[in-house]
């Protein structure tokens, strides 16, 4: 795909992060008024005195836009750069969207994860679930990927634990489940393309000298 290389082009998870990275910009003086159209069925927004496209995505695609170069910039949970895995330079916590990743399940299954017993374990993170178990615990599961509510898994009894995003934790307390184990800390990260950064380097670097001085 050719990209004109005089734009920067930001990648942005849909969404609450998207709506707290433009607030961010406008910080530093990065507006994007045609964002703000709600009515608006554009794809790709343009700031054309900066020189910048801005674009959403669903969080999972993000990383992928930016490894393979359709966009400079991203802004994401650190849950998707984790369980996506892609070639891509990580190199701000923006501190928003801040949460835990962590095993949950009712209290009983804290003994099953002492012993090392081999557990069923239902997500939507595979990928960060295995290497927690696998490669930090050294515990061998079984893994169930799931798409949505997560917390029914261990209460209709098709898994032992959850791995799952906790923000306040009243969703498992409503369901009678706890916080077993903590795994990462999470929070919306910026993550830039590796040619980019070369290439674009200087304006990159200014960019992110700017938010720096205000996070």
């Amino acid at each position: 795909m050719e990209r004109d290389m005089n734009y920067l082009t930001f990648a942005l998870a849909k969404g609450r992060l998207a709506k707290k990275a433009m607030e961010l910009l406008e910080s530093i003086g990065i507006t994007c008024e045609e964002m703000k159209d709600p009515s608006s069925r554009k794809l790709i927004f343009v700031n054309e005195d900066l020189k910048l496209k801005f674009f959403l995505a669903k969080a999972p695609d993000v990383p992928t836009y930016v490894e393979y170069g359709a966009a400079d910039i991203g802004v994401v949970g650190k849950d998707t750069i984790m369980e996506e895995d892609r070639r891509n330079y990580e190199v701000l916590n923006l501190g928003f969207g801040a949460c835990r990743m962590c095993v949950c399940g009712p209290a009983e299954a804290e003994e099953l994860l002492k012993h090392h017993e081999m557990i069923r374990v239902a997500t939507k993170y595979p990928h960060i679930a295995k290497d927690y178990f696998y490669n930090r615990k050294l515990q061998t599961v079984d893994i169930i990927k799931l798409n949505g509510s997560i917390e029914l898994a261990p209460i209709v009894g098709l898994s032992d634990v959850i791995v799952d995003i906790v923000e306040t934790g009243s969703t498992l307390r409503e369901n009678g489940l706890v916080v077993l184990e903590e795994i990462c800390d999470l929070s919306a990260r910026m993550i830039v393309n590796q040619v980019s950064m070369r290439m674009e380097s200087e304006r990159i670097n200014e960019l992110i000298g700017k938010i720096k001085e205000i996070l």
